[in-house]
């Protein structure tokens, strides 16, 4: 059966759920659409959305579009007024069967719900994404969080935890099916539990993760706020080899003013001592950040104190945001930084990501080390650092990888030997 075609927009979350979006569409049938899963962060994402569709739509003008992800359940009417598009599907509904089941069958042209209303959620376990070289389990949905800046709670509703038995049950599925790479994601994971009898965190989860599923090689964390993270969280992160020395933190600014008015639970100091006492226990932790920059009311010396912190706390893979006014959000009515002067602050925090980047890809050159094996001849090290291959292996392998250079992005190596898994 052929299966739809699917444009993922925005974080790593989408990516997982459009595979299972994928998989219930193709099991209901439907081979002649396309679906589009929106991303609602930047405003700029909304209109690389509208595009999009219209791209779409001209290009093969025979085949359904379906619109689902964040902007289409934040900003439904956006995509409402899109002749391009045959039906709008809601975040609380786009991951069951039933909805791609009865999908243009007459019903709702937009089918979007109220997502504050969702308690729960479901585990969704996806195995074919990047062609089998890791494995995505979806582990909390959702954030209880209003950050000052972000639309992403009206998107995903409350934070909803899966429950920890079912966790371990889809992870033993996975090595027992030969991944040697899980990677729990959800959009707030440090928020983990809390809903859950007995509010376990997200260290507890691991924990059983580590202790009772057989075979787990490296477990990986997505995105984390650091100031949440819970003290099993941290003893593990700092002792536990099969947990990867990486993790992208949800920084946003380095300046404490800045920070409070965007309503972040962290200080500047608490960032560069999360980041300190964990590379202390093993120095080849390696830290990733999202940093905006031209947050309303930053100035000069504001900004300095975020470009900063990419030295101070030791940043490798830097996400850099221009700051966009979402509508309905309280910085959208703060006193805004011109256009002129965000963008030229994104440019200069990127040149010092480049840098940073460009300096811990020279470190790992000379060097042989494990790398999991991904496609298209590229491969990643423990400490996420990605790899162009020599020649291309079997997606899924570990293997040991001379370091031979690096051209600014990418490290370059070559396969000396394959490690069993």
């Amino acid at each position: 059966m052929n299966a739809p075609d699917i444009i993922t927009l925005g974080c790593r979350l989408n990516s997982f759920e459009s595979e299972a979006m994928r998989d219930a569409a193709t099991k209901a049938g439907h081979s002649n659409i396309t679906i589009v899963n929106t991303c609602a962060v930047t405003a700029e994402a909304v209109r690389q959305a509208r595009q999009t569709i219209r791209r779409l739509k001209r290009e093969n003008p025979e085949r359904e579009i379906i619109v689902t992800g964040c902007a289409a359940q934040t900003e439904p009417e956006t995509f409402a007024g899109l002749s391009e598009v045959s039906q709008i599907i809601g975040n609380d509904v786009k991951l069951k069967p039933e909805t791609w089941q009865n999908l243009l069958s007459g019903g709702e042209h937009v089918l979007v719900n109220d997502i504050m209303s969702i308690r729960e959620t479901a585990g969704h376990l996806i195995e074919g994404l990047e062609g089998r070289a890791r494995a995505f389990v979806q582990v909390q949905n959702g954030c209880d969080h209003r950050c000052t800046f972000c639309i992403i709670p009206f998107g995903r509703g409350n934070s909803r935890s899966v429950p920890m038995g079912e966790v371990v049950a889809q992870i033993q599925r996975l090595t027992d099916n030969g991944y040697a790479e899980v990677v729990l994601t959800g959009v707030d994971l440090t928020s983990y539990g809390a809903d859950l009898p007995g509010a376990p965190r997200l260290g507890t989860l691991l924990e059983a993760i580590l202790t009772h599923a057989e075979g787990v090689k490296r477990l990986r964390l997505s995105s984390i706020d650091s100031i949440e993270a819970d003290s099993v969280l941290l003893d593990l992160l700092k002792s536990e080899p099969r947990l990867m020395p990486h993790l992208h933190l949800s920084l946003q600014a380095g300046d404490d003013m800045i920070l409070k008015r965007m309503k972040r639970r962290h200080t500047r100091a608490d960032a560069i001592r999360f980041c300190a006492e964990l590379r202390k226990a093993r120095p080849d932790f390696v830290f990733g950040a999202d940093i905006i920059a031209g947050f309303p009311t930053e100035t000069e010396a504001m900004f300095e104190n975020s470009l900063a912190l990419v030295e101070e706390c030791g940043l490798t893979f830097l996400h850099v945001f221009p700051f966009s006014p979402r509508r309905g959000t309280p910085a959208a009515r703060m006193p805004q930084v011109d256009g002129g002067t965000i963008k030229s602050r994104a440019a200069r925090l990127r040149k010092a990501g480049e840098a940073a980047l460009a300096q811990h890809l020279e470190r790992h050159v000379g060097r042989i080390s494990e790398s999991l094996i991904e496609r298209n001849g590229k491969a990643r090290l423990a400490d996420f650092t990605p790899i162009k291959l020599a020649k291309a292996g079997e997606p899924g392998r570990l293997v040991q990888t001379r370091i031979t250079g690096h051209d600014g992005t990418h490290l370059l190596g070559e396969n000396v030997e394959e490690t069993l898994i």
